[in-house]
């Protein structure tokens, strides 16, 4: 018996099923197809059995989430609401829009942060190792960023940015660079970075002669804003989580 089975368990594919990923009869389609890995080994039996609180199992290489206590949000955070579940002086935070839906659901916080002024994708979760993953600069998740600045970003910016921008603490490379419109003075542009720093992408173009007048996050990793509403929350797609799950290699 390997590590990954368990006589008194839950057959694979009932697992599976209760996971949302297909009907019994389709998960058992996918284990005989050789498509779901249990704890890193391909199984292709029916009879498998596992603990779906120990196992780790992937499903054409993206992992399935088998607990029911953990939940994933995005939440389009507004300008001016501060990247904290609670505000001791009063001031809109985060912690806000899990009022009357999630505020009881015990270990959400939010994933990283965005300044007071900036809008945009912010991801709350319980899933600890998940989120940890997610702000650890090791994993080097991508983030997008869209942003008016002022003045006409010249040709060949985004190749400097991208060689790397020498700031005081330390030279920092965007991963991609586009303009996106350029009008009255002013330039939009789209910048994705896996930098975590402080203010980085403020900082960044304030640097390059172009100061920020509005930002906004529009994905982190692989999971995007969208046309989300404002000031509204969401939970994940099964397929959102299983791509950050990739996108930090669990």
């Amino acid at each position: 018996m390997t590590s990954s089975e368990h006589p008194d368990g839950i057959r694979l594919q009932k697992v599976l099923s209760q996971a949302g990923v297909a009907s019994r009869r389709a998960a058992e389609d996918l284990i005989v197809a050789g498509r779901v890995e249990v704890d890193g080994q391909i199984v292709t039996e029916l009879g498998r059995r596992v603990n779906p609180d120990e196992a780790v199992i992937h499903v054409d290489g993206t992992r399935v989430n088998l607990r029911d206590d953990l939940i994933y949000l995005a939440l389009n955070k507004p300008k001016g609401v501060h990247s904290t579940m609670s505000d001791d002086r009063g001031r809109p935070c985060v912690g806000d829009y899990l009022a009357g839906r999630y505020e009881e659901t015990p270990g959400v916080v939010h994933v990283g942060r965005l300044d007071e002024n900036t809008e945009g994708l912010l991801l709350l979760t319980n899933d600890g190792d998940l989120g940890h993953r997610l702000m650890h600069p090791s994993y080097q998740v991508l983030k997008t960023y869209l942003a008016e600045v002022d003045g006409l970003v010249p040709r060949g910016l985004g190749k400097e940015l991208r060689k790397g921008w020498e700031l005081p603490d330390g030279i920092v490379k965007v991963d991609q660079f586009r303009v996106k419109d350029m009008h009255s003075g002013k330039s939009l542009v789209e910048l994705v970075i896996h930098e975590g720093k402080k203010h980085i992408v403020r900082r960044l173009l304030k640097d390059t002669g172009h100061p920020v007048l509005k930002l906004v996050r529009t994905a982190v990793g692989d999971v995007q804003l969208g046309s989300q509403r404002v000031g509204s929350i969401r939970r994940l797609t099964k397929t959102e989580v299983g791509a950050l799950y990739r996108n930090v290699e669990l």
